[in-house]
């Protein structure tokens, strides 16, 4: 199961370099995660200020 970003998130950039597979990206708002390459290792949530990195579904 892949994570995705909650509106929460404030754009911080602290979780895009902690992902292993380099799937978190800046958007628009927010950061998004490519679900397709997302690994389900929770490394941008452990690191993430306001807890906006949780799992899908």
């Amino acid at each position: 199961m892949a994570y995705v970003i909650q509106d929460t998130c404030i754009s911080c950039g602290a979780c895009e370099p902690e992902c292993p597979t380099e799937c978190i990206s800046p958007g628009d708002d927010i950061y998004v995660i490519n679900q397709d390459d997302c690994i389900d290792c929770g490394s941008c949530a452990n690191v993430c200020p306001v807890d906006a990195p949780v799992p899908l579904g």
